[in-house]
């Protein structure tokens, strides 16, 4: 087996690009790199032993198209791929669907146009809206749904691909849309809190507090903190919850239990972290502080009372080239989940490549050894979840910086 990097070079020569693996003649394995199209994009043979997804051999032909393209159709491949995004909310353009649209493009144009041809409808941030896309986009032949990205959109949505037993990749992050064959590729709370609860458990923390906010997204960390502590044999000593504005209360509680805890997971948004690191003060709070990816922000890393804290994020890095590459075509900042359309298109132009009538199986999908993308490694469970490689930063001198780098590949199993 050959690994294979496809993907372009930022100007720092970093990549950006899905790693997949594919067989190939054994006298190739020495060939370092062969242009595919210009612009500086390149097919990298990684070695023989690299990890990936393993392709059927190329030559196979695709499942016929049928019907006229919908929607805004980018690529000239011979599979059909569709793509649901939020392209328009309350009846005006949304930035956050105009810029992952722009990162398929970029996509496109960096690898997929040969292999895909892909339709983008727009959901307008309505379920119902984005069922008829998916109805549309599979009744013209798709063999893939990409987005949408709003959990009830997903749903709706997702009863179209399942009827037509052809597999999603969503933009989501509730877990409960997940499904065998829709997959998300989101970057989940759940993955978030394993990380760090590891790291912390790993440099000898075993008692911890939660202070969390009474909402969906406190509540499903709390609970995942809670349970991974249980198996990690760790003890969570006091849970402290709060409504919005509601601090106070929930730091004092946390403050009375200081002498029993090593650290505090906080799973709390940017905007709401200067309140609650002011009422952690005024309790006196004194430990170290736990939180997810939510954290990398100027909003929090600015923070005095947040130097030192800890959070699990995908790496820098990767996000940094891409938003160079992205600025110099489109001439604006990506929004943070551009590049989960970079990377859902990349993908699929990169499983098509490999030929045959089912490029997007549930074994090609699945793969244990999983892809490597603009944010590092990732790989879909069979439930629809997913695992990401992401690093453990802390916060210093306003700025996060990496004290456990994120994994480049994942063990087998």
């Amino acid at each position: 087996m050959t690994g294979a990097s496809v993907g372009a070079r930022g100007p720092h020569g970093q990549e950006v690009g899905m790693t997949i693996a594919a067989h190939q003649p054994r006298a190739r394995c020495d060939v370092s790199r062969r242009a595919l199209l210009g612009g500086g994009l390149m097919f990298t043979l990684a070695g023989c032993n690299s990890a990936g997804v393993e392709l059927p051999n190329e030559g196979g032909s695709p499942a016929p198209t049928s019907g006229p393209l919908v929607g805004e159709s980018l690529g000239s491949g011979p599979v059909r791929v569709g793509m649901i995004l939020p392209l328009t909310q309350n009846g005006g353009p949304s930035p956050i669907g105009a810029s992952m649209r722009n990162a398929a493009q970029l996509a496109i144009n960096d690898f997929g146009g040969p292999y895909i041809t892909l339709m983008i409808e727009d959901d307008h941030s309505s379920a119902d809206a984005a069922a008829q896309a998916a109805q549309a986009e599979l009744g013209t032949g798709a063999q893939l749904i990409l987005g949408p990205v709003f959990a009830n959109d997903v749903r709706s949505a997702s009863t179209a691909t399942k009827a037509a037993g052809r597999p999603m990749i969503a933009f989501s992050t509730d877990v409960t849309v997940a499904a065998p064959g829709v997959y998300l590729l989101s970057f989940l709370i759940q993955g978030y809190v394993d990380r760090i609860l590891q790291y912390a458990v790993s440099t000898g923390k075993k008692s911890f507090a939660i202070m969390a906010p009474q909402n969906d997204y406190g509540n499903v960390a709390a609970q995942r903190f809670q349970d991974m502590a249980g198996n990690l044999n760790a003890q969570v000593v006091v849970t402290a919850r709060y409504s919005a504005g509601q601090m106070a209360t929930a730091a004092q509680q946390v403050g009375a239990a200081q002498g029993q805890i090593e650290a505090l997971f906080i799973p709390e948004q940017a905007d709401a972290m200067p309140a609650v690191a002011n009422a952690l003060s005024a309790a006196n709070v004194k430990t170290k502080f736990l939180g997810t990816g939510v954290w990398n922000d100027p909003r929090v890393l600015k923070l005095p009372q947040m130097q030192g804290a800890w959070f699990s994020a995908p790496d820098n890095s990767g996000f940094d080239a891409f938003a160079q590459r992205y600025k110099a075509k489109f001439n604006g900042e990506p929004a943070r989940l551009a590049t989960l359309a970079y990377d859902a298109v990349t993908l699929a132009a990169a499983l098509a490549r490999g030929g045959g009538s089912d490029p997007y199986s549930q074994a090609a999908l699945t793969s244990v050894s999983g892809f490597n993308g603009v944010d590092g490694v990732f790989r879909f469970r069979s439930d629809g979840t997913n695992e990401r490689g992401l690093a453990v930063m802390e916060i210093d001198d306003s700025a996060a910086k990496v004290i456990s780098p994120a994994p480049r590949s994942f063990a087998a199993g």
